[in-house]
């Protein structure tokens, strides 16, 4: 699975970071979000399937 983010979309509500922190993370200054991993490992599937749908701004992309 590849990720992409679209960081003008994101709110930094930070839900993504909750529901998978190993992929990704958010600006000090202005909690906007930050991709970790565009290919992250098949074991996190799901957790990065999670942060997609909790997104409230649908900043998170994913493709299979």
């Amino acid at each position: 699975m590849r990720v992409a983010v679209d960081q003008d979309k994101c709110v930094g509500s930070g839900q993504c970071v909750l529901a998978a922190e190993r992929v990704f993370d958010q600006r000090d200054e202005d909690g906007v979000v930050v991709l970790l991993d565009v290919q992250p490992p098949k074991e996190l599937d799901e957790e990065v399937r999670q942060a997609a749908a909790v997104c409230p701004a649908l900043a998170i992309a994913l493709s299979e």
